[in-house]
């Protein structure tokens, strides 16, 4: 029967410039949907696809743009390259979404060529750039790590999101077991080839989130099918010897590929896959074996042989586990049972206990004390919260690496947002007569772009705000300031703000405030702005230096594409 041969049909091409209706429309209701979940007050989203599946309750940036489903490609394209950037740095992806909003949406209102916006847009990125990267910037912070207190501030700003709904206490307490278990994984003989350690999670559902805790080793969860009636205090305490196959041990055939099996007649490949196993069995019996250990299947049979010679048996690991346990035990992964196991293939732990979290039991594998890996227990009330604290806390640990690789950390709060727009402002009106031929534009299409580049990063500095407060910037530090909502103009503003987003400063007499986004704002500015000092208080808001630093650049140059984009062109084939 012949199939059915359909002409092709014409790809559609349609405007991708900004005066797109439909271009515009899209930006506009993904930046207000990115905007309403930014920050530590920001608003839960429900997201739910129209054929099933799970409801899934976020904020975070991972969650909620991998969850989006979008049609418009230029949208397609923003959400990519934010993606992307969580991806690696696992943090400030609503940053990078809303920045990049604003000013592909600022830019559209200017009476200026795209090709002017994109080249002023990368002059006033690299002075950005150019401004963090120095020893003068004023909101960068060195971190101190003889100090707890800055590193604690910036796990706590990561960790303090709406989704996983922590009290003041909580989130403290949950922020102190992170950073406990970052310090678990750093080796304590320091080498030349020196690598951090695994931290491992483990979310445990419907128990208090002062239930959890950091334990040194790994966990593995036992379930009831399981269950085994080996009694672990009989075992070798301080040598318990380990085998971790990373191989398939279900007994199945090896697939040939491309190949073909020729069998003799009256053979059966899956018994004699099945003796091997045994066999295989009897040298882990023979080498007094404690524990096997495997990334897949392992055959019924084989693990009933073992369990009858008083070996446990723990299996579909998964290949996430298999790193830390190799690292935890100093075992090779076996990757084949048709050879026989060398000796030095065999790890060890110092002891095994079973532990029980809710309604869950697991192995407890206690290494030795030089062994830098560790699990994270985390228990919240809800499935919602729990999940969206075990992404939080991973977010947490990617930024501490980070921190180890470079100790700096700049302002939260918004107030590196408005310091930078300070600091942009007032360069822009020291623009020489060089640099504006360079970038082949007039000194008023210079100021009209670097004013929309300033509000931009003011409008995403005020995102924060999502209950009608008013925002301020200070005229001596460049800081976002918050009133509470409907307070008199005439208010003396000394008394009515206590102190700046990111918690560095408090009002003083001397200081005084313009309305962020205001036309006077930059012009009011004292310049230079004043460095912080060395002395911090307690709870800063901070955010990571190097997850800034990319989420900016990210922002500007995808505004950037999708500024200077022309046309669409779709398959519809």
């Amino acid at each position: 029967m012949m199939s059915c041969i359909v002409p092709k049909v014409a790809s559609l091409c349609s405007s991708g410039h900004l005066n797109s209706d439909v271009l515009c429309q899209a930006l506009s209701t993904f930046r207000g949907i990115v905007e309403s979940c930014y920050g530590p007050f920001g608003r839960l989203k429900l997201i739910h696809n129209a054929v099933g599946g799970y409801v899934i309750t976020t904020s975070q940036s991972s969650a909620l743009l991998g969850n989006l489903s979008v049609s418009h490609p230029v949208m397609k394209l923003i959400i990519a390259s934010v993606l992307n950037h969580v991806s690696r740095f696992n943090d400030s992806g609503l940053f990078t979404a809303i920045l990049c909003c604003n000013m592909a949406e600022n830019a559209k209102r200017l009476n200026v060529p795209c090709s002017h916006i994109v080249k002023i847009y990368k002059h006033l990125l690299n002075i950005c750039i150019d401004y963090l990267t120095s020893e003068e910037c004023s909101c960068r912070i060195q971190i101190d790590f003889s100090n707890c207190k800055t590193l604690l501030s910036l796990v706590h700003t990561v960790i303090n999101k709406p989704t996983c709904m922590l009290t003041t206490k909580e989130a403290d307490y949950i922020s102190s077991l992170v950073l406990k278990a970052f310090f678990y994984i750093i080796p304590s003989v320091i080498g030349d080839n020196i690598s951090l350690g695994k931290m491992l999670i483990v979310p445990i559902e419907g128990q208090c989130v002062t239930d959890s805790c950091v334990l040194s080793g790994i966990l593995i969860e036992i379930f009831a099918s399981q269950s085994t009636t080996i009694d672990i205090t009989k075992l070798t305490f301080g040598c318990i010897k380990i085998a971790v196959f990373v191989v398939s041990m279900s007994g199945d055939v090896v697939d040939s590929g491309n190949g073909t099996w020729e069998v003799a007649s009256g053979f059966s490949p899956e018994d004699e896959s099945l003796a091997q196993l045994l066999k295989v069995g009897r040298q882990l019996v023979c080498d007094q074996v404690h524990l096997v250990l495997c990334q897949k299947v392992i055959h019924p049979i084989l693990k009933q042989y073992l369990r009858e010679q008083q070996v446990m048996v723990e299996d579909r690991l998964g290949i996430a586990l298999m790193e830390p346990l190799i690292q935890l035990t100093g075992a090779q992964s076996i990757s084949s049972y048709y050879h026989s196991i060398p000796p030095d293939c065999y790890g060890n732990v110092k002891n095994l206990s079973v532990v029980k979290f809710g309604s869950k039991r697991f192995l407890h594998l206690i290494p030795h004390e030089n062994k830098p890996v560790c699990t994270l227990v985390l228990c919240n009330r809800t499935e919602a919260g729990v999940n969206e604290l075990k992404l939080v806390c991973q977010s947490a640990e990617c930024v501490m690496r980070l921190v180890i690789k470079e100790p700096l950390a700049v302002l939260g709060g918004g107030c590196t947002e408005t310091h930078l727009a300070a600091y942009v402002g007032y360069k822009s009106h020291s623009v020489t007569n060089n640099e504006l031929a360079k970038l082949g534009c007039s000194q008023s299409e210079f100021r009209i772009v670097a004013d929309c580049f300033c509000h931009s990063l003011e409008h995403t500095a005020s995102s924060l705000e999502h209950d009608g407060a008013e925002n301020f910037v200070d005229t001596r530090y460049g800081h976002r300031w918050s009133a509470l909502p409907n307070t008199p103009l005439h208010t003396d503003w000394s008394e009515a703000l206590s102190s700046c987003a990111c918690g560095l400063y408090t009002t003083r007499q001397d200081l005084s405030w313009t309305v962020l986004g205001s036309r006077t704002a930059n012009s009011s500015l004292e310049m230079p702005l004043k460095k912080p000092g060395e002395c911090f208080s307690d709870r800063l808001a901070l955010d990571s230096y190097s997850v800034k630093l990319n989420a900016l650049q990210v922002a500007v140059e995808t505004a950037n594409l999708v500024i200077d984009l022309q046309y669409v062109i779709q398959d519809r084939n």
